[in-house]
């Protein structure tokens, strides 16, 4: 059987064999783009940002501490927050992540520009084949019910946890959301570019202004994808849960890869390379891989599925009132397909209870639940659920320790007071 490349770990083996058999002198450029800002890839193609107003806010949308843990760049919605909120996530509530500050884009005179070998004429970055707002919104659109989450979602549970060290923002359970997402299909965009057999990568990258890591500059967010993966199920997205894009969110258009890791899904799409060589970046390369003991010096291959995750809508450390029963809600979500059954434990994993699903299922979203407890009286207790998907992936005790923190898929330990 063939390799399934929308699978990034098959990928890797087949960049891998094409990295390979490029010329030594190929491979040394590569290699020196990967590294730092990209070479030709740091030239905007118009200004990112309005440096006074990313200098005082880097979210452009209110952070109300009752919605939202503020990390400075990034804001982590509060689980309670979507108690009674139905099933998707509202605008106002969903996580942003950020590598930079929200850039101000101006739709009129934005365009997503498609360039490179893997394009019929291999136009470049100063001359690419161009879409224009109105021209997107002219083709066929398409919906999609997809939960986004970013890779380091849960991050601080290693430590808490696990008692294990990670370097990243510590983030608790809330930097994922669902969105009913509507626009386009890249595989029709990449059509009418003129995407052509020998292309093997696609890496879109967005107009926030560059990225500096302690000092180097790494270039503006960019990622790739292969080919089968974009040509599969992948929106250029322009509306999310009915309304355009919110700034905070991509505005005026992101891509959406269905469960996969939150940073392939890039926000405020400006250009899109089509190469038929492997593509790297540092997202590829030193980010969004697993790295430390028991992974290669280079680290795994590039992150892409996401695991199976479960959450309560309680405040962490939650004080709630004693009484004789409580409903408990929760959600539950994998970047394998449907949930398929939730168990709950409300004495710290001693004994475990089936709860009940409810509410719709799409294949890329997540699963609603509820379980009914009786409270057995005041007094500090440690509540868990442990989602199962419909390929059999159960979340585990504990998550395999990497240094940046990624997947942390290992039930949550959520600790809870009753007064």
């Amino acid at each position: 059987m063939e390799d399934d490349l929308t699978d990034e770990a098959a990928y890797e083996r087949v960049r891998s064999r094409q990295w390979r058999e490029l010329p030594p002198l190929t491979r040394r450029r590569l290699l020196r783009a990967s590294a730092g800002a990209g070479l030709a890839m740091t030239a905007a193609p118009f200004a990112p940002a309005d440096p006074a107003r990313a200098a005082a806010s880097p979210i452009v949308k209110p952070l109300p501490p009752e919605l939202f843990i503020n990390h400075g760049t990034n804001a982590e919605m509060r689980w309670e927050a979507m108690r009674g909120q139905g099933y998707l996530t509202p605008a106002d509530r969903f996580f942003v992540r950020n590598h930079v500050a929200t850039p101000e884009i101006d739709v009129r005179t934005w365009r997503l520009k498609l360039w490179g070998s893997g394009l019929r004429g291999s136009p470049t970055l100063d001359a690419p084949v161009e879409f224009g707002y109105e021209d997107l919104l002219a083709m066929r659109a398409e919906t999609l019910t997809a939960f986004i989450e970013c890779t380091g979602n849960g991050r601080s549970l290693f430590a808490s946890q696990q008692g294990q060290q990670v370097s990243g923002t510590p983030w608790k359970l809330g930097a994922a959301g669902v969105a009913r997402w509507r626009g386009v299909r890249l595989s029709a965009v990449l059509e009418r570019a003129g995407i052509t057999p020998q292309a093997v990568d696609v890496m879109p990258r967005g107009l926030d202004a560059d990225y500096v890591d302690k000092g180097e500059n790494m270039g503006r967010v960019r990622r790739p994808l292969p080919v089968a993966k974009a040509l599969k199920d992948v929106l250029l997205a322009y509306e999310m849960n009915g309304r355009p894009l919110p700034p905070d969110h991509g505005f005026p258009v992101r891509v959406v890869v269905p469960s996969w890791v939150g940073i392939a899904s890039v926000k405020w799409v400006g250009d899109i390379e089509v190469s038929d060589q492997p593509l790297f970046s540092p997202w590829n390369t030193r980010y969004y891989r697993l790295f430390g003991a028991g992974h290669p010096p280079e680290g795994s291959a590039p992150l892409t599925r996401m695991g199976v995750k479960s959450a309560f809508e309680l405040p962490w450390d939650a004080r709630l009132p004693a009484r004789s029963e409580r409903v408990l809600h929760g959600r539950s979500w994998s970047g394998n397909g449907r949930i398929r059954q939730v168990e709950v434990s409300v004495d710290g994993g001693a004994t475990w209870h089936r709860a009940r699903l409810r509410g719709p299922r799409p294949a890329h979203g997540w699963t609603l639940w509820e379980y009914r407890w009786r409270c057995p009286g005041p007094g500090s207790y440690q509540l868990l659920a442990r989602a199962t998907d419909e390929t059999g992936a159960t979340q585990p005790d504990a998550t395999p320790h990497n240094t940046l923190g990624y997947l942390f898929d290992a039930v949550a330990r959520h600790p809870v007071t009753l007064v």
